[in-house]
């Protein structure tokens, strides 16, 4: 579920995706269930709305949703979640913002600190990483040319309330505020075009590319390892690989 490279090549996103299943099935499962806490019905609860939509768009079936809103929204709240955001450094001081849930802070912190350690890295002060970033709605849309006018999709997203769009081939990437990404996801469903991706993501202001192979490697082995980690729901670098 990692964010590190989000519009680099869905295709293979998605196979990864695939080969560990159980492991996102259980992370999003988590994230429902935080997000149904502020109410079960998606219609009334745009996080929760959001939540189910990345997790169909991983495949997640029916039932799983279902059981996690259901403990979500339940009255048993004998296993607390907390939902942390924490700011790192990677290799060549690479900035990093890993977001989790977990049921045990402490045990979360000296694991996230002993995979930063491996590959480099380091644990960062509040603030001294987000700065360089901005928490923007973004969506990733196919849009076959025959279905629509590029032009005619461009404005509708501007007139919703976009604030940047990219091309990639056939693919429509739309970054907007967070208030606004409802809107956009709605025009764009009209249009009949198929939405592969949707969410909150921290997006970075500048972005660094690393030039050395060896440290390309070892970030690529950072990301692996922290997406690798149960508690681990998303991470977002300044990192153009």
């Amino acid at each position: 579920m990692s964010g590190h490279s989000k519009w680099a090549n869905i295709k293979n996103r998605k196979e990864a995706m695939d080969k560990k299943k159980g492991n996102i099935f259980s992370k999003m499962a988590k994230i429902i269930e935080v997000a149904a806490r502020k109410g079960g019905d998606p219609i009334m609860n745009p996080s929760l709305r959001l939540v189910i939509d990345k997790a169909r768009s991983v495949n997640m079936p029916n039932d799983n949703i279902e059981r996690a809103i259901k403990k979500g929204a339940g009255e048993d709240k004998s296993v607390q979640l907390e939902e942390l955001t924490y700011e790192a450094y990677g290799p060549e001081g690479t900035q990093l913002i890993i977001e989790l849930i977990t049921d045990n802070k402490n045990r979360t912190l000296a694991e996230i600190r002993h995979i930063l350690s491996q590959y480099n890295g380091r644990l960062a002060e509040g603030g001294s990483v987000k700065w360089n970033f901005n928490h923007m709605g973004t969506i990733s849309a196919k849009c076959p040319v025959s279905s629509v006018k590029k032009e005619d999709l461009e404005l509708m997203t501007i007139d919703a309330g976009a604030e940047d769009i990219k091309w990639r081939d056939d693919h429509l990437e739309i970054y907007t505020k967070p208030e606004n990404l409802e809107a956009i996801k709605e025009k764009i469903k009209n249009k009949n075009i198929e939405i592969e991706d949707s969410g909150l993501e921290w997006i970075p202001k500048n972005e660094i590319e690393i030039k050395d192979e060896q440290v390309k490697k070892q970030l690529e082995q950072l990301f692996e390892a922290l997406d690798d980690n149960e508690d681990v729901n998303e991470i977002y670098s300044n990192v153009n690989l």
